[in-house]
């Protein structure tokens, strides 16, 4: 038997893709090549866009004609999946499961049992590892499937979080991505999402920690305090707003409003400000906002536009509302036309490549360490990757000059564009 793992979603999705590959493989099951030469398919989805929802359904002409030439195909769907729209992947899926209890209906599927094997997170590349800290959301937003699909908050043991932080380290990863849909609302056995950034921010060896997605009212003092100061940690950070007006943000239930946000932005500034020196004292930030929600006005979305100008983001992922079976919102009128949307999003956008812009350009001149992701060739031998700000960086690679994924790079940034930056060996 061969699987194969198709993967739609956010660094969750991702991230659980891994632990039931390494599942599999420690059972002696071994990754196809191809979707094609698979004896079991596994779909790990995301229902946060409906865009997803949709890749997912487009699977079924492409499974069908599978099936024909390989009569004892398993497919597997797992991951986020709405209780309204089971039903319907019934028809597409031989088994539709929880992702929750991945282990034991793998080992079923595989016909192995009383296995004493603990998956492990991993990446092909072993350079970039995300490991979950919490699953699941508390918060229902408006908009939000999350709390329906992954349940209600649970934190990880924190040992068990660090053993596996000391393990991948162990083995060369270079960048620790601690994740969860609300990740800084950590709590499990008296230690809370501050504490367990000191506890990582401890373990020896040369890396960075990051982590996402933070809610910002779970953004205490502690926890600025903790990330400032815990020099492993890099100075970027995803920080969903939703949107910039206050009725709005009451009516997509997110608990704060556009004063508190900025007070927030300015408080973690401020603490990087006082914790270190040099570029690490700036802060990159991005966030989610949703524009066209319902009832949202021009006024109201001007006010976002505001914050955006107000905040300066670093990057920003800019979504047009579209309801989502189950949520609060989807009972909704969906009443701010497609082509309000649509300028609002190229509007917000107008203003993020200036802010970038303007923000990339104090990087211009610095030597930064770069964690190379690809190298590539054209027109000559190219490597890219990320800063510890999360900057994308693109430099050309001199003549006789080695460098492969997962090398730290230090360059010397010559060019800012509108979301990356442009530089040369040092």
């Amino acid at each position: 038997m061969q699987y194969y793992i198709i993967t739609y979603g956010c660094q969750m999705n991702h991230s659980d893709s891994e632990r039931i590959a390494d599942h599999l493989e420690a059972k002696g099951i071994p990754m196809a090549e191809s979707l094609e030469k698979a004896d079991m398919i596994i779909v790990n989805m995301c229902s946060v866009r409906q865009a997803s929802v949709d890749r997912v359904f487009g699977l079924s002409d492409r499974f069908r004609a599978l099936r024909t030439a390989k009569p004892g195909l398993i497919t597997v769907l797992t991951g986020c999946i709405v209780k309204t729209d089971k039903k319907k992947f019934d028809k597409i899926f031989d088994r539709v499961v929880e992702i929750n209890s991945f282990a034991d209906w793998l080992d079923s599927l595989a016909g192995v049992v009383n296995s004493e094997t603990k998956p492990e997170a991993k990446r092909n590349t072993k350079i970039s590892v995300g490991i979950p800290i919490t699953t699941g959301c508390d918060n229902f937003c408006a908009y939000c499937v999350v709390p329906y699909t992954r349940g209600p908050l649970i934190s990880r043991d924190w040992r068990i979080i660090l053993e596996e932080v000391e393990k991948r380290v162990e083995k060369g990863a270079k960048e620790i991505w601690l994740l969860g849909q609300n990740v800084n609302n950590y709590h499990f056995d008296g230690v809370d999402f501050a504490q367990l950034i000191e506890k990582a921010n401890a373990i020896p060896g040369d890396f960075w920690i990051r982590f996402t997605s933070p809610h910002p009212k779970d953004f205490n003092d502690a926890a600025v305090k903790a990330v400032a100061s815990c020099v492993k940690v890099t100075p970027y950070f995803n920080l969903a707003v939703q949107s910039g007006d206050d009725t709005i943000l009451k009516a997509m239930a997110r608990p704060y409003t556009a004063k508190q946000y900025i007070e927030l932005v300015d408080k973690i500034r401020q603490a990087f400000r006082e914790c270190r020196t040099g570029i690490e004292s700036t802060v990159a930030l991005s966030t989610d906002v949703i524009v066209g929600f319902p009832g949202e006005t021009e006024d109201q979305f001007l006010n976002t536009a505001a914050l955006f100008k107000k905040i300066g983001f670093d990057m920003a992922y800019i979504a047009r509302y579209s309801p989502r079976s189950g949520t609060a919102a989807a009972k909704l009128s969906d009443d701010v036309s497609e082509s309000d949307k649509e300028h609002r999003f190229l509007e917000l956008t107008k203003i993020l490549f200036a802010t970038s812009q303007r923000n990339n350009e104090k990087y211009v001149g610095t030597v930064l360490p770069v964690l190379v992701n690809k190298v590539f060739e054209k027109e000559g031998r190219w490597a890219s990757g990320k800063t510890r700000s999360y900057k994308t960086v693109k430099f050309r690679l001199d003549k006789g000059i080695e460098c492969a994924a997962g090398d730290i790079v230090n360059v010397r940034i010559t060019e800012a564009l509108p979301l990356g930056l442009g530089a040369k060996l040092p």
